[in-house]
């Protein structure tokens, strides 16, 4: 009998609370439905948005993610207001929780945010060959947190992104065209004239190379060096020829220079010897 007696009075007293809680309970899921439906809208609707600009798909994804988990956020604190949690307390959760977690990972972040500006100011894309934090290579994927390149080895070089939006970046890639500068060294005894007349004849003959008015290519002297006169060949071309052009016009370049008489030092020095005891008389 006293079994009985006090679930009647469990049932009085959660009951009425149980009922005055059901509309704050509807009400929530009804608020949850109806704000998972609308994020699915929006994010349709951004989709369709993207697919009609140019914009990168890496910052497309991003932008998307981080707008959808954003309206997300917004709604479990919505749901968890109208059920009775004070929107100033659940506010400071968030806050201090989201202290931690920043403080945790700190180095993250920081790769994030550097992610998040070589998405937005587009310093390279991917396909370009760039030189960054002492790495050359081709873009391969860019992500949030990091940058991978593919070397001239074919290894696989990740960059984090903190460290490489801070960093000074080459992109060799961006313009197109390039211009080489290459070096041969002549001896002293040697024609000048006669090197560089070779050196531009070879240069000039290749169809590769660009021979328009602000683009022709040029031989000059580039410095009397300590064993050897140094001359520079100076041309341009397109990205797609600039690595074969540059070994064909070094191999064929030392070829023309041996085959016309004209010399190509390697680094030498004199030494003079003197007699102590000749210097004394």
């Amino acid at each position: 009998m006293d079994k009985f007696q006090n679930f009647d009075i469990y049932l009085e007293r959660y009951g009425q609370k149980l009922i005055d809680f059901l509309p704050s309970l509807i009400g929530s899921i009804l608020m949850l439905l109806i704000g998972l439906w609308l994020i699915k809208i929006i994010n349709r609707f951004i989709k369709k948005f993207f697919n009609k600009t140019d914009y990168d798909p890496t910052l497309e994804n991003f932008i998307a993610s981080l707008i959808r988990w954003g309206l997300k956020i917004v709604l479990f604190v919505l749901v968890i207001t109208q059920l009775g949690v004070e929107s100033a307390s659940l506010v400071a959760i968030i806050g201090a929780a989201g202290l931690a977690i920043g403080l945790a990972l700190q180095g993250s972040l920081s790769n994030f945010a550097g992610g998040v500006l070589i998405l937005l100011l587009k310093p390279f894309k991917v396909g370009d060959f760039i030189s960054a934090q002492g790495v050359d290579g081709t873009v391969k994927e860019i992500s949030i947190f990091n940058t991978r390149l593919t070397t001239f080895g074919n290894q696989l070089a990740i960059l984090p992104n903190g460290k490489l939006s801070n960093d000074n970046i080459i992109n060799y890639s961006i313009e197109g065209v390039r211009r080489e500068k290459l070096s041969f060294g002549i001896g002293y005894d040697d024609d000048i004239k006669q090197a560089k007349d070779i050196l531009l004849k070879l240069v000039s003959e290749q169809e590769t190379v660009f021979n328009i008015e602000d683009k022709m290519p040029m031989v000059a002297v580039e410095e009397l060096g300590d064993s050897s006169v140094n001359l520079t060949v100076r041309y341009w071309a397109k990205n797609e020829d600039f690595w074969n052009l540059r070994w064909l016009v070094l191999e064929e370049g030392k070829a023309r220079l041996e085959a016309a008489g004209i010399s190509i030092p390697f680094p030498q020095r004199d030494v003079h010897h003197f007699n102590l005891e000749t210097l004394k008389k």
